[in-house]
C-alpha cells in the first residue's frame, strides 16, 4: 500500500503536491504542523478501497491477527470520506484561484449565468467552450450568441396558422391552459374567421372550467365541445374533420399524477394526428420544469410538438425556462405575458428572451452565489458537462 508523506511550507503547497503526484482521487489520512511547514499523509483511493475490501479473517496457515471492530471501521471510513470532501473543496479553491488569475472574466460570467437562472451544468459547458482571452463584455456577448443559436423557436407563425390541424395544450395545474387556448383562438379567428375553428375541453374536474372556455368561445363566435374519454374524443374529432383548426384545452394535473400517461395516451390514440404543446411556467424552478417535461414527454407517445412559455410577466428571471427548452430541444411556439386576451400572447424572439434572462436584476439576491461560493460550487460540478455536451451545439 502506497501511503506517502508530503511536507511543504504551506497547506496549499502540500495539497498541490498531492494532486500532482497521486492525482485528484487522493485521500488525506492526517495532517500536522512540523518544523518549517506542514506534513500531510495521503494515499490514493484505490489503495483505500483495497484496504476496505481486505478479508478480516487471516488464512489458517498464518498466525491470527487482531480484527478491526466493524463500527470503528465504519467511523474511520466516514472520517476519511469527510477529509476527502475537504480536500476536494481545497483543491477546487486552488483551481478556481488559478482560473481567476488567468481568466478573471470567467467568474463574473459564471455568476451572471447562475444568477439568471441557468443551470450550473449549462454554465460549465458554456465556460468550457468560451474562447480564451475574452473580457467580461466580450465573453457575455459570445455566451449570448451561443444561447441564441441553441434556443429553438418557431420561425414563422404564418406557416403555423396556415397549416392548421389539431393542437392540444397540456401542462400542470395553474399554468394558464384555458386562457392561452382563448388567446390562440382569438389570433386564429382574426385571420381565418370563427367558422374555421373549434374548441374542445377535457377538463371535467375543475369547477367552472368548461364554462370559462364557453364564455370565451361565445365572445369569439366559436363552437366548443366537452369530451369525457378517448372514445368521445375520437368521435368529436371525426365530426370536426372539416374544421381548419381544432384547439383542445386539457385537464391540468401535477406532473407526478399517475394519470398523466393516460391523458397523453388518450390524445395520441385518435385517428386524427394531435400535436401536443406543453405549457411551461416561467416562474418555476429548473428542476420542476425538467420534471414536467419528462412527465408529459411520454416514451410511448409521439414527441411533444413544442411548448409555450407562460407567466413571463411574473418571472424574476427566465434562465431556468430557457435552460429547460434548450436541454430538451422544445420549440417555443408562443410566450404569454399576462391575462389579457389576446394581447398578452406573443411570437417569441430569441434576442429578447436571452437579453431578458441575462439582464435580470441580481443585486442583493440571496439566491445568487457570491465569489466565495464559487470553489465549492465547482467542486460539486466535476466530471463531464452532462446532457448539454451531446445536445447543445456551442461554438
Amino acid at each position: 500500500m502506497n501511503i506517502r508523506k508530503f511536507v511543504a511550507g504551506t497547506c496549499r503547497d502540500a495539497l498541490r503536491q498531492i494532486r500532482e503526484e497521486i492525482g485528484p482521487d487522493a485521500v488525506v489520512l492526517s495532517n500536522r504542523t512540523v518544523a518549517g511547514g506542514v506534513e500531510i499523509v495521503a494515499l490514493c483511493e484505490a489503495d483505500l478501497a483495497s484496504l476496505a475490501s481486505a478479508s478480516p479473517n487471516p488464512p489458517a496457515s498464518k498466525a491470527p491477527r487482531a480484527t478491526l471492530d466493524p463500527a470503528l471501521a465504519e467511523a474511520m471510513i466516514g472520517e476519511i470520506q469527510s477529509m476527502r470532501g475537504l480536500l476536494e473543496n481545497q483543491v477546487a479553491g486552488l483551481l478556481w484561484s488559478e482560473r481567476q488569475r488567468r481568466t478573471p472574466a470567467h467568474g463574473e460570467i459564471l455568476r451572471t449565468l447562475l444568477g439568471s437562472g441557468f443551470s450550473a451544468q449549462l454554465a460549465k459547458t458554456l465556460l468550457e467552450a468560451l474562447p480564451a482571452g475574452h473580457t467580461r463584455e466580450a465573453g457575455l456577448a459570445w455566451v449570448k450568441q451561443a444561447l441564441m443559436r441553441n434556443l429553438p423557436i418557431i420561425e414563422n407563425e404564418n406557416a403555423l396558422m396556415e397549416r392548421g390541424g389539431v393542437y392540444a395544450l397540456m401542462g400542470p395545474t395553474g399554468v394558464g391552459k384555458t386562457t392561452t387556448t382563448a388567446k390562440l383562438a382569438a389570433r386564429f379567428v382574426m385571420r381565418h374567421g370563427a367558422d374555421k375553428l373549434a374548441l374542445l375541453t377535457t377538463d371535467s374536474y375543475r369547477i367552472g372550467a368548461h364554462e370559462q372556455l364557453r364564455i370565451y368561445a361565445k365572445i369569439l363566435g366559436v363552437t366548443v365541445h366537452a369530451v369525457k374519454d378517448a372514445a368521445d374524443l375520437r368521435l368529436v374529432l371525426a365530426e370536426l374533420r372539416n374544421k381548419h383548426t381544432v384547439l383542445i384545452d386539457t385537464v391540468g394535473m401535477s406532473q407526478r399524477d399517475r394519470t398523466v400517461p393516460e391523458q397523453v395516451a388518450m390524445l395520441c390514440g385518435t385517428d386524427t394526428p394531435v400535436r401536443r404543446l406543453l405549457l411551461l411556467n416561467a416562474t418555476s424552478h429548473g428542476d420542476t420544469l425538467n420534471e414536467v417535461v419528462h412527465a408529459y414527454q411520454s416514451a410511448d407517445a409521439a414527441s411533444l410538438a413544442g411548448c409555450i412559455l407562460t407567466k413571463l410577466d411574473e418571472a424574476t428571471n427566465l434562465g431556468a425556462a430557457l435552460d429547460t427548452v434548450i436541454r430538451h430541444r422544445l420549440s417555443v411556439y408562443y410566450v404569454s405575458t399576462g391575462q389579457r386576451v389576446p394581447e398578452n400572447l406573443h411570437v417569441p424572439e430569441r434576442e429578447f428572451l436571452i437579453d431578458t434572462a441575462l439582464n435580470a436584476t441580481r443585486e442583493n439576491s440571496p439566491f445568487v452565489p457570491g465569489a466565495d461560493d464559487m470553489p465549492t460550487l465547482l467542486s460539486r460540478l466535476g466530471g463531464s458537462p452532462g446532457a448539454f455536451s451531446a445536445e447543445a451545439r456551442l461554438g
